[in-house]
């Protein structure tokens, strides 16, 4: 709908637009000819966008122009869903969600005054992002000795500082207006499992509310474009080596990092991501911290391309 309203006003006033640019001279003149013509040259110099006639000009000069998001625009209004490659994708196993897969993803967004990245979009038009880099120190998923455990809804200790201080201080009040409390997938996953459906329906089995927690195991698995060889958690032990070279999660620096998912054949053991792209279980010892939010639906982009040197900056 949106292109074709664009071919349409530029056809338009494509006499006026000409007509205009007779009033600086030479340019006009020169303007005239090219788009009297049927067979015209078109070449956008910074794009590399090159055409041989009016309509493939017009139909190029909209695909530069939606390269960047109109101000007011959300992702999905912005970026198109692929099917293959890296990039957007409608996801196969939940109704209305849409994750990004693969290295080369422009989902970076700005948030905190720092680097985030996108994770999904959720049927409600809630985005969920994670934080690129860890927040500093490694911490505990909950305390040691024998108090372990793997009830986030306990709730844990990283729970507690999450939606306690790190919440009320480490975002600033611009952060804490545009997210939203959300229900959390919190289910534990089976050892190994080979089934991602079975195990999307075992994270889902539990549910707690609140404003700040990590990723699923499912969501790191579903951010991988090479779901043939990673696209479960037995898929992705197997060939951890290469799958942490197709998905963008993976950050250079950091050794391990905390996701959601407890182990569902033990109270006290959760997974942790590792920097060679295996996926452990271990007790609720140490390791960094990438937390994720949901931004309200009323989030809108107000500028950049979601690329790492123009990030998506948002308002709300």
């Amino acid at each position: 709908m949106k292109k074709e309203k664009m071919k349409y006003y530029l056809k338009k006033n494509l006499i006026s637009f000409v007509i205009g640019l007779i009033l600086f001279g030479s340019l006009g003149a020169y303007a005239i000819v090219t788009f009297q013509s049927k067979d015209v040259s078109y070449e956008n110099k910074s794009s590399g966008l090159s055409s041989n006639n009016v309509q493939g000009a017009i139909d190029e000069l909209y695909e530069e122009c939606t390269k960047v998001p109109a101000p007011g625009d959300t992702i999905l209004d912005s970026v198109d869903v692929v099917t293959s490659g890296d990039g957007l994708y409608e996801d196969t196993y939940e109704e209305g969600r849409y994750f990004y897969k693969g290295v080369n993803v422009n989902n970076y967004i700005t948030f905190n005054n720092e680097v985030w990245r996108i994770v999904s979009i959720e049927p409600d038009k809630t985005i969920k992002i994670m934080r690129n880099a860890s927040i500093g120190d490694r911490a505990s998923w909950d305390e040691g000795g024998e108090s372990y455990g793997n009830n986030w809804a306990r709730p844990t200790t990283l729970n507690t500082y999450l939606n306690g201080s790190y919440l009320t201080e480490s975002l600033n009040s611009t952060a804490q207006s545009q997210i939203v409390s959300k229900d959390w997938s919190i289910g534990a996953v089976t050892y190994e499992n080979n089934d991602l459906a079975d195990q999307i329906n075992d994270e889902n089995g539990s549910i707690w509310n609140g404003k700040v927690a990590l990723i699923t195991m499912s969501e790191y698995i579903r951010s991988n474009s090479n779901q043939d060889s990673c696209g479960t958690y037995s898929l992705n032990q197997s060939n951890y080596s290469s799958c942490k070279n197709t998905t963008w999660m993976q950050n250079a620096g950091i050794y391990n990092w905390w996701i959601l998912s407890p182990f569902a054949g033990s109270a006290h053991l959760v997974f942790q991501v590792f920097s060679d792209g295996n996926i452990f279980d271990t007790d609720g010892g140490m390791a960094q911290v990438r937390p994720s939010v949901y931004l309200s639906s009323s989030v809108k982009i107000v500028s950049g391309d979601g690329s790492q040197t123009n990030p998506y900056q948002i308002e709300i």
